[in-house]
């Protein structure tokens, strides 16, 4: 893994965006952010460990009955918190596979398939040109690469803590610090 890039230039698609411990901002506190595009316009992702508790049959009467119905439902962030983002993934022997915004029809037949996982996201998080070049080189965010068995922890609030302390024993300590530090 890697802690962070050393030039903000490179596209970080495809890679995991942990909130630094510091930061405050309740959108994105303690956040793993799924990286699914990073070009000069702009950057958008998935927060993964934002279990909203239901399943998209309960959300949406279309899916109840349906092959869909019992897909976990995430907050996605905070753009768009009312749009429906269905996104699949794969693990594959060549590595991990993204489908992201996919069409129902798409996401049933990918739930089909071994080894692949489905789930429906409320909102997305989004950057504008520029964006999130600033807040790297101010070390809001850590880059980090997407573990192997990222769906095999749970996906809530320890999966922050699971990611950042794998990266270093520094980064270990930081994610391990309390919430209130008059309790440590």
């Amino acid at each position: 893994m890697r802690e962070r890039r050393k030039t903000t230039k490179q596209s970080i698609a495809g890679s995991l965006l942990l909130a630094h411990p510091a930061m405050k901002d309740p959108n994105f506190r303690r956040t793993v952010v799924l990286m699914s595009a990073h070009n000069a316009d702009g950057a958008m992702g998935v927060v993964m460990n934002r279990p909203l508790g239901k399943r998209l049959g309960e959300l949406n009467g279309e899916f109840a009955l349906g092959a869909l119905g019992a897909v976990p439902v995430f907050s996605g962030g905070p753009v768009q918190p009312k749009q429906l983002l269905l996104v699949a993934w794969q693990d594959r022997e060549d590595g991990f596979q993204l489908h992201f915004g996919i069409e129902p029809d798409k996401a049933i037949q990918l739930a089909s398939e071994t080894g692949a996982q489905v789930r429906a996201y409320l909102g997305y998080s989004g950057w504008s040109r520029g964006q999130l070049e600033n807040e790297l080189k101010h070390n809001t965010w850590v880059v980090a690469d997407i573990p192997g068995d990222l769906l095999e922890h749970s996906q809530d609030d320890s999966l922050w803590r699971t990611v950042l302390s794998a990266m270093s024993e520094e980064w270990r300590l930081l994610a391990g610090e309390p919430d209130d530090p008059s309790r440590n």
